[in-house]
């Protein structure tokens, strides 16, 4: 690459360089699509199940279904851009890495720094975007959804009452209606209610009507020229009257009261003035002020997590395994974990709020820069120390936890299919038969196993007398096979 364009004799930068701005740009956007389509359909899965329930009940249609899944939208992409954006930046850099085109800019004369810059636009453009889902559009999601469920639940309870038929589409309000005219006026009302109740308070009315209010999100029945009757233990209490109500509480199967503005549906605004409403420092405004910092601090988040995944894809080469995504996906849930636990605790009034909410961004806004100095500097992530303790730790307590599970696995699979091992009678005589052997955790394997052709194994036994006697010992699969060969 010449960069003698945007470099003078110096080495200081004339210009931006756009083509390889515009290059690493494509290089990051095109994996982050493909991550978010993904995360997109198995988020979706997730939260399709729980909503098949109220699809049911309710018996919506195609279009009531994906106007739900539109209002589903923006609150998905809150977790979705995030993961995909990080995915996206590792993804991206670990196949320049491997393809060693970073190596070649390096040689051109173009330092990590001065590769950054594209990141950092895109990484903030996604941010952006998450910010804008998170303060606008998933507040105004959760209010249509809330509206639809209104509309749905008001039209089951529509097609519910029939003329001279109890229905108990109120819940715990039993309605008979003796006759429904033209202008859906009820005649002949007969009401149970049996809300929070031991005994049913009884209304008869001559006259009735369901009354609605969509913006409100209120159902009532409007009784008129009736008696209620009141029945408590001995006692009975008739009260006559010209006109009643009884609001009505509308909750889908498995969901809560519709008419209810939750916090998630609450504007920025309205979640400050219920939080002084109700107290700042008591647990309600705590909760209010909490939601109030999540929807702010999650886009930042998004924009940190973009940046660690530079470092993280880094650590792909040419002859090098490519761990950047299982790390970022640790780094993620680690991510999510603290944010978690942090938020529960300022809401407890255990850490300041403003403190405990944006604390897990500063702690990795600081991993972000320490990675970002050690790569810029062609070192380890870790200090060599540190990194060879984990390594250590984890071929002690964690890879073997590993291989014994993924033996399992694969024994159980073989058992799934019926497939039965070849040969196995001919086990410790060897016969015709090779075993392969790992140096390094001091196992050996059967043709049957997975690690049999695994390039670690590079020592072969002709039986598993001589592998015992140098010192090996069966993984955890082989072993199963050894202990059916015995019965």
């Amino acid at each position: 690459m010449d960069n003698s364009s945007w470099q003078d004799p110096a080495g200081r930068i004339k210009r931006p360089p756009f083509l390889l701005y515009s290059y690493i740009a494509a290089e990051l956007l095109a994996p982050f699509f493909a991550s978010f389509i993904i995360l997109y359909g198995i988020f979706f899965l997730v939260q399709l199940i729980p909503l098949l329930e109220v699809v049911l009940a309710l018996r919506i249609g195609l279009a009531d279904f994906i106007r739900i899944s539109s209002y589903l939208f923006p609150h998905m992409l809150l977790y979705i851009i995030p993961m995909a954006s990080m995915a996206g930046v590792i993804i991206g850099i670990s196949r320049l890495a491997n393809d060693r085109e970073i190596l070649a800019f390096k040689a051109c004369g173009v330092s990590l720094r001065q590769m950054l810059p594209p990141i950092l636009i895109v990484s903030a453009v996604i941010a952006t975007v998450t910010g804008y889902f998170s303060v606008r559009l998933i507040p105004l999601g959760e209010q249509g959804m809330k509206q639809l469920m209104f509309q749905l639940a008001k039209e089951k309870i529509d097609k519910g009452l029939k003329e001279k038929e109890f229905t108990e589409a109120l819940g715990d309000l039993v309605v008979y209606v003796d006759d429904i005219d033209e202008n859906q006026e009820w005649h002949g009302v007969y009401v149970s209610d049996m809300r929070g109740r031991l005994q049913p308070l009884i209304t008869m009315a001559k006259s009735g009507r369901l009354s609605s209010d969509v913006e409100r999100m209120q159902v009532v029945v409007v009784l008129e020229d009736g008696t209620l009757h009141n029945v408590d233990d001995q006692d009975n209490q008739v009260l006559r009257f010209k006109r009643y109500q009884l609001q009505i509480p509308l909750r889908p199967p498995g969901g809560e009261d519709v008419g209810k503005l939750s916090r998630g549906s609450m504007s920025q605004a309205q979640l400050v003035a219920a939080a002084k409403e109700v107290g700042r420092r008591s647990k309600e405004g705590l909760g209010y002020r909490s939601e109030y910092h999540h929807r702010l601090s999650m886009p930042v988040g998004c924009f940190i997590l973009s940046m660690i995944g530079l470092p993280l894809g880094l650590q792909a080469g040419p002859g090098r395994r490519a761990i950047g995504v299982p790390l970022g996906l640790a780094v993620f849930v680690g991510y999510y974990i603290t944010f978690t636990v942090t938020r529960v605790l300022s809401e407890e009034g255990k850490l300041p709020l403003v403190f405990g909410m944006w604390l897990p961004n500063l702690l990795f806004l600081i991993f972000a820069l320490y990675f970002l100095y050690r790569v810029d500097q062609e070192r380890p992530l870790l200090p060599e120390r540190l990194h060879a303790a984990m390594l250590a730790r984890y071929d002690r307590f964690i890879r073997p936890v590993v291989r014994e599970v993924k033996a399992r696995i694969v024994t159980l699979f073989f058992k799934l299919l019926g497939r039965r091992t070849k040969n196995v009678g001919g086990l410790e005589s060897g016969e015709g038969l090779f075993i392969h052997a790992n140096v390094h955790t001091r196992t050996f394997h059967f043709p049957e196993c997975a690690q049999y052709n695994s390039p670690q194994c590079r020592i072969e036994f002709k039986d598993v007398k001589v592998a015992r006697e140098a010192g090996f010992r069966p993984c955890g699969f082989c072993a199963t096979l050894l202990d059916e060969d015995k019965r």
